[in-house]
């Protein structure tokens, strides 16, 4: 009875994950034109060298220096993805998405989340269209986008 209640206990008690999947380009695609939101964490300086995934939200996750607000970061992210809704996150190769989805899965109750695998390099190697980055797509910390 007592291994029972213990069971009972941490199967209750134990905090929610994400499921964190990584994708290719074609999954992202897919998921993307289904009304997935894209997130790309990157910096402005990368959006601005390289353009953006047509219809992504702009959210930068990690600064120039490396630091991060995951609060405000939050804040600006449910504005247009919800815990309970799925989310694709980009980087520039895949690495600081890891990070991000660290987060989202363990700390901010998000219960589907994608990383995609090869980040914006992938993309752009196999020859996948950007566009310039806007103002209308970038979101700023803290204010819900």
């Amino acid at each position: 009875i007592v291994i029972a209640a213990f069971g009972a206990f941490v199967f209750f008690t134990a905090p929610l994950r994400a499921e964190v999947i990584d994708i290719d380009n074609a999954e992202l695609a897919r998921l993307s034109a289904a009304g997935v939101p894209v997130v790309d964490i990157r910096t402005p300086g990368e959006w601005k060298s390289t353009g953006v995934i047509a219809g992504s939200r702009l959210l930068t996750f990690f600064d120039e220096n490396g630091g991060s607000d995951t609060a405000r970061w939050l804040t600006s992210a449910k504005g247009f993805a919800a815990p309970g809704q799925p989310v694709i996150l980009i980087c520039r190769s895949g690495n600081r998405t890891r990070a991000a989805t660290q987060f989202l899965s363990e700390q901010a109750g998000y219960k589907t989340v994608y990383n995609v695998s090869g980040g914006v390099n992938g993309w752009l190697s196999e020859k996948r269209v950007v566009v310039p980055a806007t103002p209308a797509m970038t979101c700023s910390p803290g204010v819900p986008c």
